[in-house]
């Protein structure tokens, strides 16, 4: 089957970037403005058109699944207090879509997250979303991705131009441009995992938005433990190459970094001021800081 259905949400991290904060609750709950930063992500894929989402967790995340789950009790106070415009907040997040969930026992690596869902996913292309990346596009950004999987039916990753300065922090391509792609397309040849500025191939980073075929599968079993001690999934995609195509995406839009604090804190500003309820009140406030203070 070549018609891509299934998202899936790694979310078995520990945090460590966001202590003491993530000690009792997982950093994919922390809350940008008024949603936890994985909604966000779980929002594109199904206003990507994907229907079956699988999110992967581990100890202590149960947070996740309450969260997408019905609360009778919850609503039946709204509904009691006669909080029609929040009742509909709350179920619309049990409302969003199916999910299930499968358990990363150890947090070995992004590769190893994937590997776990194996069975839920079976012989079918499947999109993976990693929430700490947030993009804002006309466009979702999976969509615009699976466009391009369903024109050249092969692996696709989603790319952004970096500072020369900022290479050693992601994977990196080294890629052709396609013709009649705008230069947005590329066929990869090789992927540089955070390299030196003098060895990087380009500045095109490699960013969290993945669609993967099920041969990823077969060679992230063969993959050994790579940095950190834990399955990488750029050394996957490296090894998938010597057997398929891999296509390389320059996405429409704008991504923000949540997944470290400084990157957080410039998302939630920026959202709070596009935010239709608050954003006037918020930009006033921000114009009226004298910085000199601080």
């Amino acid at each position: 089957m070549d018609r891509i259905r299934r998202a899936l949400f790694p979310a078995a991290g520990l945090g460590t970037r966001f202590l003491p904060a993530t000690k009792a609750q997982p950093k994919e709950m922390l809350v940008l403005v008024d949603k936890p930063i994985i909604q966000y992500a779980v929002e594109e894929a199904v206003n990507s058109g994907l229907t079956n989402l699988v999110i992967i967790t581990g100890r202590g995340k149960n947070a996740i699944e309450d969260h997408f789950d019905v609360s009778f009790e919850l609503e039946r106070i709204l509904e009691d207090r006669g909080k029609s415009d929040l009742l509909t907040l709350v179920r619309a997040v049990s409302d969003m879509v199916h999910i299930a969930y499968v358990r990363q026992k150890e947090a070995l690596g992004l590769g190893h997250a994937i590997l776990v869902a194996r069975d839920l996913v079976g012989c079918e292309p499947f999109a993976v979303l990693l929430g700490d990346d947030i993009i804002d596009a006309e466009i979702p950004c999976m969509r615009q991705m699976m466009d391009i999987y369903e024109r050249y039916k092969a692996s696709v990753v989603a790319i952004m131009e970096v500072p020369a300065a900022e290479v050693s922090r992601y994977g990196i391509i080294d890629g052709i441009p396609l013709e009649g792609n705008d230069g947005r397309v590329f066929d990869v040849k090789r992927m540089v995992e955070k390299p030196r500025i003098e060895n990087s191939p380009s500045h095109l980073a490699i960013i969290g938005r993945y669609i993967l075929t099920p041969a990823i599968f077969d060679v992230l079993e063969k993959t050994g433990r790579g940095a950190g001690g834990e399955i990488q999934l750029t050394d996957g995609l490296q090894n998938l190459l010597a057997q398929e195509r891999i296509l390389a995406y320059r996405f429409r839009g704008k991504r923000y970094d949540a997944g470290e604090k400084l990157g957080f804190l410039k998302t939630t500003v920026e959202f709070a001021l596009k935010n239709k309820d608050i954003g006037r009140e918020f930009r006033s406030y921000l114009k009226s800081l004298n910085l000199d203070e601080y």
